[in-house]
């Protein structure tokens, strides 16, 4: 299994990492598409880490971006597939991280774009240590096998109502799906948005990753 790599932001403290935030982008982009939201939060949150890494699979939609896993005739038959395949890869990059330093999982915020929020939620859902938070972007709940886990952690929904490249029906319907598995969950919808991150649902996430922290 290959080893993910890819755009890295040092704590803006100059010191140690004591916090990670993992970036998962979406389908056909890589990691630099999502590295400025480390730009962006990094005064925030000063003690941490933001890794961004390219997904293991080059992207057939897209000749110089990557995949976390194929799209499929059957949406949701391939991202159940799909996710199962892809997130040994995201488990593996956080228990590196973990082994190392001061990063502990309760410390560390997974985040994802799209077909990398669909990754985030499938991961930090299922893991048998509590992320400290973890955001979706335009994304969809698709359970893992250890769904849900015992020690469950706080979860912000963010997509826009036009979106049309993952229905925003699918962030309700993962609100619904987390909320009666017992998980703390924020929903926001971001008016008049298509498929992308609006001010609006940055200020949300910005937010939520603050109250984490606190």
């Amino acid at each position: 299994m290959a080893k993910l790599s890819g755009p890295m932001l040092a704590p803006k403290s100059g010191g140690p990492a004591k916090q990670a935030v993992v970036l998962l982008h979406g389908y056909g982009a890589d990691g630099s598409d999502l590295i400025g939201l480390g730009h962006h939060w990094g005064p925030l949150l000063p003690d941490a880490l933001f890794v961004s890494p390219n997904a293991p699979e080059p992207c057939a939609g897209s000749p110089f971006g990557f995949q976390w896993f194929p799209l499929a005739v059957d949406r949701i038959a391939g991202r159940i597939e799909g996710a199962r395949n892809a997130a040994p890869v995201i488990i593996e990059l956080l228990e590196d991280l973990w082994s190392q330093g001061q990063i502990t999982p309760a410390n560390t915020y997974l985040i994802g774009f799209s077909q990398g929020a669909m990754m985030a939620l499938h991961v930090g859902t299922a893991l048998p240590q509590r992320l400290g938070g973890i955001v979706s972007f335009s994304g969809a709940f698709v359970p893992a096998d250890g769904f849900p886990t015992d020690d469950r952690p706080a979860v912000a929904l963010i997509h826009g109502d036009l979106d049309q490249v993952v229905d925003p029906q699918l962030s309700r319907q993962a609100a619904d799906d987390l909320l009666a598995a017992g998980f703390d969950v924020t929903l926001h919808i971001s008016a008049g948005v298509a498929h992308g991150i609006a001010p609006d649902g940055l200020d949300f996430a910005t937010s939520f990753l603050l109250a984490q922290n606190s």
